[in-house]
């Protein structure tokens, strides 16, 4: 095997033991559990935005940004529930160089798991403490979730993960609302089969047991778009591809027929400032038809500090090191826009 073996690493349970969250802590995240689970549940009309850096590059940036966020949401409260994300496993696209806070939890230096495991919980749990925020992670690596689980608000399964039979699983058993990306392909039945996987019941091997899950009732579909065999970025969040995703759910057993759309990825070709026009669109799209308006749960937008995204060897201070983002001042003016249109 062409593997080194270099250390054992602490199990979830000894590293919330470590860091085990307060009862404080875990009030918030039970508050906001609920409101964000009755979007989905369609209990509450709101808009659920799920919005933060592509990638959680630095404790002190994400803080600042996402203390940002506290301020606004108390402006949109009545129409919008911020999710903010944190996603400390994402790396760049090619998988070369920087992998993500988990595996750098300085991206000057090199890589190092156990303080990884370490610097994600307490960004987690900073953003609780000194926010109010339970955040979105991307489940990445399923076998880590359990190092979050009793933090996050949120999980995504990626689009080159959403095929995977350990990720769709995992999201069975999990009792936050999961999102299913469309696969970078473009094709819908993969994801649509994803979700039926995500809200049955199974049983199957995790982390070395034997588990039963009961299936998640709130695993949901996320459109990002596609790339077509040129390589070309292509967009699935139209009026005609929405009234297509209720279609599909339409002739399923599915319960909660939901979509998150992404504004970013392939369907903004990673031209991060169109990502307000996409917003407004889908909007306008909810307002024209009530099945897409109850199908829409609300969206998801990379965004920052900083407009953009630096180069590898640059260090600039919240703007992001993976994909491009929106930056804050965008950001702040698309929120309270997308409320008034609500």
């Amino acid at each position: 095997m062409n593997m080194e073996f270099k250390r054992k690493l602490p199990t979830p349970k000894e590293v919330k033991e470590m860091y085990p969250i307060s009862d404080e802590m875990a009030e918030i995240k039970a508050k906001n559990d609920e409101e964000v689970q009755a979007i989905f549940t369609g209990k509450s009309d709101k808009l659920a935005l799920v919005i933060g850096p592509c990638s959680a590059d630095r404790e002190d940036a994400v803080l600042d940004y996402i203390s940002r966020l506290r301020k606004v949401q108390e402006q949109v409260k009545d129409k919008i529930v911020i999710i903010p994300r944190i996603y400390t496993n994402k790396p760049r696209t090619t998988g070369d160089g920087y992998k993500g806070m988990l595996h750098q939890p300085d991206p000057n230096e090199s890589p190092d798991m156990l303080k990884g495991l370490i610097a994600i919980r307490k960004l987690h749990m900073k953003a609780i403490e000194e926010t109010g925020f339970s955040c979105a992670d991307e489940m990445l690596y399923p076998d880590n979730h359990r190092y979050l689980s009793d933090l996050l608000s949120y999980v995504a399964v990626g689009a080159r993960s959403v095929e995977n039979q350990s990720h769709r699983l995992t999201a069975s058993g999990l009792d936050i609302p999961v999102g299913m990306k469309n696969p970078t392909s473009g094709d819908l039945s993969v994801m649509m089969n994803s979700i039926t996987a995500g809200q049955h019941k199974h049983t199957f091997i995790y982390r070395g047991w034997e588990v039963n899950s009961k299936g998640n009732p709130m695993t949901h579909a996320i459109l990002r778009g596609y790339v077509n065999k040129h390589g070309q970025s292509l967009p699935n969040y139209h009026y005609e591809d929405l009234m297509h995703l209720c279609e599909l759910y339409a002739k399923t057993d599915l319960v909660n027929p939901g979509v998150i759309v992404d504004t970013n990825h392939a369907n903004s070709g990673k031209k991060w400032a169109e990502q307000p026009r996409i917003a407004k669109e889908i909007l306008h799209s909810a307002q024209i038809n009530s099945d897409i308006r109850k199908m829409v749960k609300g969206f998801m937008i990379e965004s920052y500090i900083e407009d953009g995204a630096q180069k590898i060897g640059e260090c600039v201070y919240g703007k992001s090191i993976t994909d491009p983002c929106l930056g804050w001042e965008k950001t702040e003016k698309l929120i309270l826009e997308l409320a008034d249109m609500r």
